[in-house]
């Protein structure tokens, strides 16, 4: 682990943000819900991306903002190279209700078709690929109103406020751009021009206000590739304030932008930023973007979104500023290629959320596991991967983009190790290949294998593209310094047959405890393991690393053949039954059976004397079942497979 010493003295700040934060289970759902909601009534169907025969190097913009009308005009500059053997058009995204007054290229008008969306320019004459060219778009009108953004106006303490909100599909609904998820400019200028008394916030440094007749113009400029649902603006009468991070060559401000009305308590919550900044530095690399900035600017809706060096928040808790200050790493500077794959952005930044737990407020670091867990398995499918793009809230699905999408990764770290783990995830970001650009999930996963040695397509098969969880039913005794276990496992979903994994497991008693830990590769799989103490009890999984639900640990003091316990017939077609010795059970007996998702189905009671019960099978579905039957302390497991009887 890199910069152990950063991470010991912010250990040491524990008590101080445990006191100024606490845990909210419910925050995550906000996040998720607030990215969700932004973009609810934005849809696009699927279909290319517009420029493939281009790369974008810059933008220029030039936007005349008002937070009292809900109007943009200006004009976009964009300098390209063609592609292949060049080109003579090229065509941007734009969305239709907006007006393009202009196109301009080489000082003169340009021939362009507007509609549907797309801004298609001719040029008089092939651009070749190796010279730099540019077009200048004049623009003006209202951009349709999608309900919470991508380009909204609201208003705070009867003032007014303008915002913009792009992600995933918002950007061309307020200015003229290549959009997609496959070319990043390298460096974009953006000077606003609005009335006195105002301020606008956007990305990377404000280099200068200059006043004239009219208002003010603001100009930032931003020297690192931006992906353009990530480019912003923000207008309004901001108070601002600033936090700063050291470093031994330099500081990095962090500028905040907020309401006047709310000053006082924001500065008193958005501080925490600088520890989690330094934590982050010290486990994924220095921020990305120093040379500039990093950044908050409060706007008119209840989440967040991680604007490339000045994240817009709506409030100021500690996970959601966690939350946005994560996707500077995951997201902005290595980006989702497809937002089939919105897990390397929000499933990243959901993990990163809880190492500010797990680092800076460590009694919150398993809950945030758990809570995360029960919201994984509050339904029994449900895949990381993304495969409707086309619809809002699937992207952004708080239990799967964000939670699953955290824990698969906590689980990797948990079967790979800290040092294999952080260096396999510090090796993605820093990738020639992607790093200021866009990644897939099959590049994570090369690095890593490459850095656990291990061959991880199974584990992807599983928990990327496969559904669902599985539950455990482990039965378990010990002789002498020898501890035995079987382990059954069922799943959630018939995306995935059987989940190959390693489980932890706690024996203790009174005086000791220890976890040890089964490749679990089989069904009925039996582990036998050095206990060097007497356990009295078992625990699956006690620190909840792991993805799964509906778990039972059962004790078995007694050889299972010593009670000559017997299922029969199995599989079973219409009727199953269980019998048993009445000589050798001295106590009352409980049957319990459990379906493949570990649904507790049927139970029944009955005393010793009975030997035998018989259970109808013709009353559930056929599938793989397993059972519990339990005499006094002493527990048997097994399972036993129902096949539907012909005719039902």
């Amino acid at each position: 682990m890199k910069k152990i010493f950063v991470l010991l003295f912010l250990v040491s700040l524990t008590p101080a943000l445990r006191a100024q934060q606490g845990f909210d289970a419910g925050e995550l759902d906000a996040i998720a819900r607030g990215e969700r909601e932004s973009a609810a009534s934005l849809f696009r169907p699927a279909r290319p991306e517009t420029g493939g025969n281009y790369d974008v190097s810059w933008y220029g913009c030039n936007w005349n903002i008002d937070p009292g009308v809900r109007i943009i005009s200006g004009s976009v500059t964009m300098l390209f190279r063609t592609t292949g053997a060049g080109a003579s058009s090229v065509t941007m995204d734009l969305h239709s209700a907006l007006v393009t007054d202009s196109v301009v290229f080489h000082g003169q008008p340009a021939a362009f078709l507007h509609q549907d969306n797309l801004l298609a320019i001719s040029l008089p004459a092939v651009v070749h690929p190796s010279l730099p060219d540019s077009v200048t778009v004049y623009y003006h009108g209202i951009p349709p109103d999608s309900g919470f953004g991508s380009f909204a106006q609201a208003m705070h303490d009867n003032t007014p406020i303008i915002w913009t909100l792009s992600e995933p599909y918002g950007s061309s609904e307020w200015w003229p751009c290549k959009d997609g998820l496959t070319d990043k400019p390298d460096s974009i200028d953006i000077r606003i021009r609005t009335p006195l008394g105002l301020k606008a916030a956007s990305n990377g440094l404000l280099v200068s206000v200059t006043q004239e007749e009219a208002g003010l113009v603001l100009h930032w400029k931003h020297r690192y590739p931006i992906a353009p649902y990530l480019v912003c603006l923000a207008v309004t009468n901001y108070a601002e304030y600033q936090h700063h991070v050291f470093y031994d060559n330099g500081v990095l401000p962090v500028v905040n932008y907020v309401y006047p009305e709310d000053s006082v308590t924001a500065s008193q919550q958005t501080g925490v930023v600088v520890p989690m900044i330094e934590l982050f530095d010290s486990l994924f690399g220095l921020y990305p973007f120093r040379a500039e900035k990093y950044g908050h600017a409060q706007f008119g809706w209840g989440g967040g979104m991680e604007h490339q060096t000045m994240t817009f928040l709506g409030s100021f808790g500690f996970e959601l500023i966690a939350h946005e200050l994560a996707h500077m790493w995951f997201g902005d500077k290595v980006t989702c290629g497809s937002w089939t794959d919105i897990w390397l952005n929000e499933g990243f930044a959901t993990y990163l959320s809880g190492l500010c737990y797990e680092f800076l407020a460590p009694v919150y670091w398993k809950r945030f596991r758990e809570v995360r867990v029960e919201s994984i398995v509050s339904q029994p499918a449900g895949s990381v991967y993304c495969a409707d793009t086309t619809s809002v809230s699937r992207i952004f699905d708080g239990r799967l983009s964000y939670a699953k999408g955290a824990m698969i990764l906590h689980q990797l770290r948990w079967l790979m190790g800290d040092s294999a783990f952080f260096t396999a995830v510090n090796n993605y970001l820093s990738d020639p290949a992607i790093a200021y650009g866009f990644a897939r999930t099959p590049q994570l996963k090369a690095h890593l294998e490459a850095s656990s040695g291990r061959d991880l397509t199974g584990y992807f098969d599983d928990w990327y593209t496969g559904e669902g969880y599985p539950s455990y039913q482990l039965g378990w005794e010990q002789q002498d310094d020898t501890v035995t276990v079987t382990v059954h496992q069922s799943q959630s979903h018939p995306s995935v047959s059987f989940f190959e994994m390693e489980i932890p497991v706690r024996f203790s008693n009174a005086q000791h405890d220890t976890i040890l830990r089964f490749s679990h590769t089989a069904q009925g799989q039996t582990f036998t393991a050095f206990l060097p103490f007497t356990a009295d009890s078992a625990a699956f999984d006690p620190d909840c690393q792991l993805i799964t639900k509906n778990n039972t640990v059962s004790a078995v003091t007694e050889p299972p053949a010593a009670l000559a316990f017997r299922v029969f017939p199995n599989p079973a077609k219409g009727q199953v039954n269980f019998a048993w010795n009445p000589a050798q059970v001295n106590a009352n007996w409980k049957l319990t059976l459990f379906d493949p998702a570990g649904k507790k189905v049927k139970s029944a009671t009955g005393a010793a004397v009975d030997g035998e019960y018989t259970l109808r099978t013709d009353r559930f579905p056929a599938g793989v079942y397993f059972y519990r039957f339990e005499y006094g302390r002493r527990v048997h497991t097994g399972k036993v497979t129902f096949i539907r009887p012909t005719g039902l």
